[in-house]
């Protein structure tokens, strides 16, 4: 008899016990869940944190002597003949490459490029490309217009600038350090870095790092995502140049 009273009393209080539990703890339970804010949840929305962080991770700027390097001051005329000036890109982030219309080689494959890039950023109007010709005697306004509709442009702020050649190169050569020359020797009488620049809203030179540290500074502009890689071993750069617009665009 004893011992079913005893057997009676631990039901009881383990009982008791769960009584309790449920009055404290369930209302709580039933609130954290109601409000999203459960262990297994809050594990996962870290983790994505934590990878948006490293997708995110800033470009570095670049620098001569400690110096950050800025877009230079240039005038030059479009292919609509309008005066575009470098601070007509001010706010926007965009694409510097240096081109000329009658190129047999690495221009059809430079602006091809391009015009994927544009077409990928089409909804974001602070978005633009600088598209300097080298052959400026040639390209004027009209046959710049030409050429900008064959490719395809229709980014209002891709501009196809003409000027004083002499200017063109100083650009090219001091502002960007992109190599630019006349050079009666090659297809079609000029040479020219088949490199893209990538410009911050504020008109900074921007650039992700190489697997040492170091910037890489340009982007390589003739091969394409398609190919992955040319003849040479030489990767292609537009993914990881799309990867980076998309950083400056959301800085």
């Amino acid at each position: 008899m004893n011992k079913i009273k005893k057997t009676n009393y631990s039901y009881i209080g383990i009982a008791f016990i769960i009584l309790v539990f449920g009055i404290i703890f369930i209302p709580r339970i039933i609130d954290r869940i109601s409000n999203n804010d459960i262990s297994r949840q809050e594990s996962r929305s870290d983790l994505k944190d934590e990878n948006k962080v490293v997708d995110l991770e800033a470009l570095v700027f670049i620098e001569n002597n400690g110096v950050k390097r800025k877009v230079p001051p240039f005038s030059f005329t479009n292919q609509e003949g309008k005066t575009i000036t470098n601070q007509d890109y001010l706010g926007k982030v965009y694409v510097v490459e240096f081109f000329f219309t009658t190129c047999p080689t690495i221009c059809p494959k430079m602006n091809a490029n391009l015009i994927q890039i544009q077409n990928a950023f089409k909804d974001f109007e602070n978005f633009g490309v600088a598209s300097f010709t080298i052959n400026p005697d040639y390209d004027t306004p009209e046959i710049l217009k030409n050429y900008a509709e064959h490719y395809g442009v229709t980014n209002p702020n891709w501009h196809l600038l003409t000027g004083k050649q002499e200017a063109i190169y100083k650009l090219a050569n001091e502002g960007f350090y992109i190599y630019t020359a006349e050079n009666e020797n090659v297809d079609g009488g000029f040479e020219h870095s088949g490199n893209f620049a990538l410009i911050d809203k504020n008109g900074f030179i921007r650039s992700r790092k190489d697997d040492f540290g170091n910037p890489i500074i340009y982007y390589r502009g003739i091969v394409s995502e398609a190919e992955k890689v040319d003849d040479d071993g030489v990767k292609e750069e537009i993914s990881a140049l799309k990867e980076d617009i998309k950083k400056l665009l959301s800085e």
